[in-house]
């Protein structure tokens, strides 16, 4: 039996995104992660920004429906998924870094992390998102990070 699910085009790409971080494909074929960042311009003070990127109530506005943490731990849901992810560094006001527990599991190194950039003559602030993907998937999951930044942007009037 098919059941058909309908969801807003956000919450879709957040399942997809999940999905297919689920794959285990780059396990199967031995196959690393590519690293990948994106960068965009922010008109925002780097103190407010760093709160939408390391509290569960600022991300919980823009990159997940719901955030909970306990300590270092951070739980994700989106519908009916939820992943957890570790932050593993932060520096208050410059950046955060997380690690997906699969990937602790699994033992990978890999993270995503937000860092923001202020240019020193121009005082410029930018948003540096890194992340690590299989290299089939960059493109999408390039997708997926300027669609939920987008939205963060919106969200600040940026």
């Amino acid at each position: 039996m098919i059941h058909k699910i309908k969801l807003n085009h956000l919450t879709y790409q957040k399942v997809v995104y999940i999905a297919l971080r689920k794959q285990k494909l780059s396990k199967l074929f031995n196959m690393e992660k590519v690293k990948f960042e994106l960068e965009f311009s922010v008109k925002a003070s780097p103190a407010m920004l760093y709160t939408f990127f390391s509290t569960p109530s600022g991300l919980a506005d823009w990159f997940a429906d719901n955030v909970n943490s306990r300590g270092e731990m951070f739980t994700f849901f989106w519908g009916d998924s939820e992943e957890s992810a570790k932050m593993i560094s932060k520096k208050k006001g410059k950046f955060v870094r997380f690690r997906w527990e699969d990937d602790v599991d699994e033992g990978n190194d890999y993270y995503f992390e937000f860092n923001i950039v202020v240019d020193e003559l121009t005082k410029d602030v930018s948003l540096l998102v890194t992340d690590f993907s299989d290299e089939d998937e960059i493109e999408e999951n390039k997708l997926l990070w300027e669609s939920q930044i987008n939205r963060l942007l919106h969200l600040i009037g940026s």
